[in-house]
């Protein structure tokens, strides 16, 4: 039986350390993790971190060479059984709603027929902004899928619901999903 394949999005948000673990315990449940970071994710988090816990190249470029037939984009995007967007921020949501596919990660989303499954981390008031509110509501018309946030301790020093799920409920629910 092939491995199921996961490509893990990675947006600008402090949560990416926390996607270290969830790198690490996907891998170890036995899954293909690729990971996608938007240019804003690597401000937090090295690329590198990602390589060598998932064993595969981190995709940051989306004009980079094609890994198969076709643009890179595409190619990953056919590939893959699942795109699980962890964490993701109300930036990138705004952008999926959208339309907008500006980097490799948003290309891919648009370009895979895979279930998506988006993991939103931010701040409590990005969170429940109408704008973000409204965005998500769409996406989730459209068939994508949602987790968390959760209530907990957010960055800038308050309590409130934007923070990450915790890598235990998302490693389940990707079991469900796949």
């Amino acid at each position: 039986m092939r491995k199921r394949k996961i490509l893990l999005g990675l947006t600008g948000s402090i949560a990416c350390y926390v996607s270290a673990d969830l790198v690490n315990r996907l891998v170890e449940k036995g899954y293909e993790v690729t990971c996608a970071m938007t240019r804003e994710a690597t401000r937090f988090v090295q690329p590198l971190t990602f390589e060598v816990l998932s064993g595969s190249p981190v995709l940051t470029d989306m004009f980079a060479s094609p890994q198969g037939e076709g643009p890179l984009h595409t190619t990953i995007a056919q590939k893959t059984d699942l795109i699980l967007i962890a964490p993701c921020t109300a930036n990138v949501i705004g952008k999926l709603a959208s339309g907008v596919a500006d980097d490799i990660l948003t290309c891919s989303v648009l370009a895979t027929r895979a279930k998506v499954l988006i993991c939103p981390a931010m701040n409590e008031n990005m969170y429940t902004h109408p704008v973000t509110q409204e965005n998500i509501a769409k996406l989730k018309r459209l068939g994508y899928r949602f987790l968390g946030p959760v209530k907990g301790h957010l960055t800038c020093n308050v309590e409130g619901i934007g923070h990450f799920a915790t890598v235990d409920s998302i490693v389940h629910e990707v079991g469900k999903l796949l």
